[in-house]
């Protein structure tokens, strides 16, 4: 029960999903064996574990000088976009300084274009849930907790299955962080969650997501999708941390099917960690987890 446990468990499923993000079941097989991929070398972070620790970081400047975390969160992620290639802003953060996470991980187009441009769109992928883990622990009071994860996932994604997810992730871990077990934090999650407007196709998976026994990569496809989209996401990454033996054994859950791999392993290893904590993540990850220190830094200033 940490932050500590949930954002290195994220970075862990990210690191692990991050080389077949894009491949499918089969070409996953056929390079890494019939279990896909279980083990690598040094496990490197996406895109998602940056937005994650840009996240964190608006937020501990927010708490630290009182102020709207909205806006604290939306300046740090000026100073990712920065970090990937766009404008020069004020840094008023840390991470910005950190040449290691000035690497482009092929960072979101919509996440991209939404910060550069300030456009509406319609999208509901998976960029605004996969960063919302550390809203978390912003505040002990569930509609807070949400709006806030909402607010910062609608800086890049208007759909609301882009936003109630992110929303619903955020409910999720602060349950778990006070205690909660996974179906109930969920629970209170899908209450707040069915307040909100358009929330149905995120409430429809969720509550798929709470009958089904283990599923095949296959299946884990034909039932929940690719998790390229919010509700996707959560849906698969919520199914592997509900059926898997260990945490090492649903992060492989969570990343071997075709789709988003590196989101739906991030989002499973967040709600993890944040249930059971730092150790339950197996050692020889946490060896080779680029910008652990990083990780480490952030999540214990909270």
């Amino acid at each position: 029960m940490s932050l500590l446990g949930c954002v290195l468990g994220g970075a862990v499923g990210d690191g692990l999903g991050a080389p077949i993000e894009f491949s499918s079941i089969d070409t996953i097989r056929r390079q890494h064996g019939p279990a896909g991929v279980v083990d690598l070398p040094s496990l490197e972070i996406t895109d998602d574990t940056q937005m994650v620790l840009f996240t964190l970081e608006g937020l501990l400047l927010a708490r630290s000088f009182d102020v709207d975390p909205l806006l604290t969160v939306r300046a740090a992620y000026a100073r990712w976009l920065h970090t990937q290639g766009g404008p020069l802003v004020a840094s008023d953060g840390w991470l910005m300084a950190d040449r290691r996470l000035h690497s482009r991980r092929a960072p979101g187009h919509t996440c991209i274009t939404a910060l550069k441009h300030d456009e509406k769109n319609n999208s509901k992928g998976c960029g605004g849930v996969m960063r919302a883990a550390p809203v978390a622990v912003w505040s002990t009071d569930v509609r807070e907790v949400f709006e806030l994860a909402v607010g910062t996932a609608k800086m890049t994604h208007h759909h609301p299955s882009g936003y109630l997810s992110a929303g619903a992730l955020a409910v999720i871990v602060q349950a778990l962080l006070a205690g909660a077990d996974v179906p109930s934090a969920v629970s209170v999650a899908r209450s707040e969650l069915i307040r909100w407007d358009g929330h149905e196709e995120q409430t429809s998976l969720l509550d798929k997501v709470m009958t089904l026994g283990p599923l095949s990569p296959e299946e884990i496809e034909s039932q929940l999708g690719g998790g390229w989209v919010g509700e996707e996401a959560l849906a698969i990454g919520l199914h592997a941390a509900l059926v898997g033996d260990d945490f090492a054994s649903a992060v492989r859950l969570a990343v071997n099917h075709s789709g988003d791999s590196d989101s739906t392993g991030s989002i499973c290893g967040n709600i993890l960690g944040a249930r059971d904590g730092v150790t339950v993540i197996p050692d020889s990850w946490l060896a080779v987890l680029e910008l652990r220190d990083v990780i480490e830094r952030l999540s214990l200033s909270w």
